[in-house]
């Protein structure tokens, strides 16, 4: 199971034209059935971190560190897998579902929290928005910019992200050490926000 195909690393979009594709011809192929594998969990995972973080009050720091550490969780989970699970014969398994499934739950998380905290054009899961948003900026060629820069700032990171993993799944560290490297990622960011300086009105 390569990195770059991995469902779960796509958007949205492209994984329903997989899973259509694949309902056409169910029988030609196994990547539809991890495209759908990739959006159910993902519209679940919405479903689960939405309503936790609106029952507890979303940018709480607890709320957030407890967000980030089941997202870490999850990637654990599935860096587990892949590191000690032995390869799928038909290439369709619990060691490939379970991974492309908790991946995709525990991103959700990062789109209901870019939203939360109201950073809706900082999300790297669907970047069509965010092209259209910032190519239609009326202050696009404007020296201070903060929203640009943030719209910039997402796709140009997401492809180099995207390009990392795929050098390393590509060598012997594999797909595993590159799962590993998005723990060490999100195990930062739930130390970051520990320390995060937290505004008045929200302590």
């Amino acid at each position: 199971m390569s990195f770059v195909s991995h469902p779960s690393c796509l958007c949205s979009a492209g994984n329903t034209v997989y899973l259509g594709l694949g309902l056409v011809a169910p029988s030609e192929g196994i990547r539809w059935i991890k495209a759908g594998t990739s959006i159910g969990a993902f519209c679940l995972g919405s479903f689960v971190f939405a309503r936790f973080h609106r029952y507890f009050s979303p940018r709480k720091r607890w709320v957030l560190i407890a967000s980030y550490s089941f997202q870490l969780l999850m990637i654990v989970i599935a860096a587990l897998i892949v590191t000690l699970g032995e390869e799928a014969k038909e290439g369709l398994g619990y060691q490939v579902l379970i991974p492309i499934a908790v991946v995709a739950f525990q991103s959700s998380g990062q789109a209901v929290t870019s939203r939360a905290l109201q950073y809706a054009g900082l999300t790297s899961v669907v970047l069509t928005s965010n092209y259209c948003d910032l190519f239609s900026d009326p202050n696009l060629f404007k020296l201070s910019n903060v929203e640009r820069n943030r719209r910039i700032a997402a796709p140009v990171l997401l492809l180099l992200g995207a390009l990392l993993g795929g050098i390393w799944a590509h060598t012997s560290v594999g797909l595993a050490g590159a799962l590993w490297t998005a723990v060490a990622l999100k195990a930062a960011a739930v130390v970051a926000w520990v320390f995060w300086r937290a505004e008045e009105e929200l302590e």
